[in-house]
């Protein structure tokens, strides 16, 4: 008998003596490293690993970054799971940065997150994807075959048409508007980008070459036309 391993599994066994005296079942296995049993339901079972995993300011700039109405202070701290002179704190300093508005009201001060900031930041995002190109020329397509379909050049002339609309004509007319407004998005990226080309190309250090030098070419069609 040869102590070499095999494709089949391991040549040595446990002995009668070293098994257990009931087999494992299922119960006996626990992959999580957060004692459920700790908590009456999934969502404080949820909401302790989400606090367990992150720190009081990045769960207030979660909670922030998804409120669109305004908000009180107590009212982030709770979803955020701190106390509510922490998320004050950290929202009035967002403020200052300019990523969080406040409001004052005669119940006191409301926080949502400022949306200038939140649409530059996509637009940085978007600005940053290497099928930017790919992205606007699928939109511009997109409306196109729009256009094409109900002979109008803008949802809003369907809407406001003598034409009952169905419901599948409708859900187009949502569709229609969500792609002029991704178009417009897509259309601030590339032109922030290649802001940044051109600012990162002024300030440049200008090196020295030797020999013929190439102009490149400036015949290609912007895909925002």
């Amino acid at each position: 008998m040869t102590d070499e391993p095999t494709s089949d599994g391991p040549n040595e066994f446990p002995t009668e003596e070293e098994l257990p005296d009931d087999p494992v079942t299922v119960d006996d296995i626990d992959p999580f490293t957060v004692d459920d049993e700790d908590f009456e339901d999934v969502d404080a079972f949820a909401a302790a690993e989400w606090k367990s995993e992150t720190t009081a300011n990045e769960r207030i700039q979660t909670v922030i970054n998804r409120t669109t109405t305004p908000k009180s202070a107590g009212d982030i701290a709770d979803t955020a799971l701190v106390s509510e002179t922490k998320a004050r704190t950290t929202l009035n300093d967002l403020v200052d940065d300019g990523i969080v508005r406040s409001h004052q009201t005669d119940s006191g001060k409301l926080y949502d997150r400022d949306p200038s900031w939140h649409l530059l930041k996509q637009i940085r995002q978007l600005a940053a994807s290497d099928t930017l190109v790919d992205q606007i020329q699928r939109v511009k397509q997109e409306i196109v075959e729009y256009n094409e379909k109900y002979e109008v050049n803008d949802p809003e002339e369907l809407l406001v048409s003598d034409k009952d609309l169905t419901q599948d004509e409708l859900d187009d007319v949502s569709h229609w508007r969500t792609a002029k407004r991704e178009l417009s998005h897509l259309r601030a990226a590339y032109r922030f980008k290649q802001a940044v080309e051109q600012t990162n190309t002024m300030t440049a250090p200008v090196i020295e070459h030797t020999g013929t030098q190439t102009t490149p070419s400036t015949g290609s069609q912007s895909p925002l036309q």
